[in-house]
């Protein structure tokens, strides 16, 4: 059995902040502990625009705090994201995040990330595997 919280992972290697500075993830559940999914809390930055596409993932995410224009980018779609609100990226759609307010949420990863990714260029995360 695993209990830890968010605010034992402050300041850790698993409390990630994004190169492009538009938002910052602790991540409580990682691939190193094979449970095939990762979990984490996420908050994108108010008055930021984030580009994202999860080629080699599927991500669910909740709203739990604040609000946030979700548009598909394939299709031009705008989605409003409030708390209690789901999106789940199942068809691995490149997406745009646009917070109104700092954004918290919850998300879900399969497969599982490590804790090492940041978005690259195109806004993928690499596909990135525990070294055994």
């Amino acid at each position: 059995m695993i209990v830890r919280s968010f605010k034992d992972i402050e300041g850790t290697d698993r409390h990630v902040k994004a190169k492009s500075g538009t938002w910052e993830s602790k991540r409580i559940v990682l691939a190193k502990e094979k449970v095939g999914f990762s979990l984490h809390e996420t908050i994108l930055y108010a008055g930021t625009e984030t580009s994202m596409w999860y080629a080699n993932h599927i991500e669910a995410v909740l709203c739990v705090e604040g609000e946030a224009e979700l548009t598909n980018d394939e299709t031009g779609e705008k989605h409003w994201i409030t708390p209690g609100t789901m999106y789940l990226l199942d068809g691995h759609e490149r997406h745009t995040m646009r917070p109104k307010t700092d954004f918290r949420c919850v998300c879900v990863f399969n497969p599982p990330v490590t804790g090492r990714e940041d978005h690259d260029e195109s806004g993928v995360y690499p596909l990135l595997t525990e070294e055994v």
